[in-house]
């Protein structure tokens, strides 16, 4: 059973994330941050991913500590139900456009964390939604799952375009990469045999 459960309380905070990698996409997402929750429910319908994801933060101050903890709670969620990643592909990639911008991804789910950001947002906010907030979103799930993360705009001029294509072209690259490979369905895909 690929799936798990990460409960992070903290005094700005308390979040709680299900993860199973082998559902439907099905989202219930409660965060707080409309925005926010709208890009998850992208995360979660587009790698297959069901996602159930409630956060209580201090939204009085700002976003900033909700987004960043939900990012460390699914990035745990999906390290644990992933366990030692026997079987599956690993690497991820998806070049997605969404109407003027086209952003790629390409991902590693390598254990070890790196996140490679060439993605500008042009304008501060989407509605109420500080845009800063995107990259340190993909920042905590990159270090917390363990995912080396890649990506690059190519084009594009509205930010909020720019973003939700981002959240969808991850979505599409950690689908490939969490997916068993019916070649190697007993083999870690590491030749050091860990990862």
């Amino acid at each position: 059973m690929r799936q798990a459960t990460i409960t992070r309380s903290t005094q700005e905070t308390a979040i709680a994330v299900t993860v199973a990698l082998d559902g439907t996409g099905r989202g219930q997402i409660a965060t707080g941050v409309g925005f926010f929750d709208h890009m998850l429910d992208q995360l979660a319908r587009h790698s297959l991913i069901d996602m159930e994801i409630r956060a209580t933060g201090d939204l009085h101050i700002d976003d900033h500590h909700t987004v960043e903890d939900t990012g460390i709670a699914l990035g745990q969620a999906l390290a644990q139900a992933l366990g030692d990643k026997r079987g599956i592909r690993r690497y991820g990639e998806c070049a997605l456009a969404m109407d003027d911008a086209q952003v790629r991804c390409a991902l590693d789910l390598s254990g070890r964390p790196f996140l490679v950001w060439n993605l500008a947002l042009p304008a501060a906010r989407i509605g109420g939604f500080d845009t800063e907030l995107v990259r340190e979103f993909f920042q905590a799930l990159s270090t917390h799952g363990g995912i080396t993360l890649h990506l690059d705009l190519v084009h594009g001029v509205n930010s909020h375009h720019i973003a939700e294509a981002a959240f969808k072209a991850v979505a599409r690259a950690l689908r490939l990469a969490v997916e068993p490979d019916p070649r190697r369905a007993d083999a870690i895909p590491s030749t050091k045999g860990l990862l």
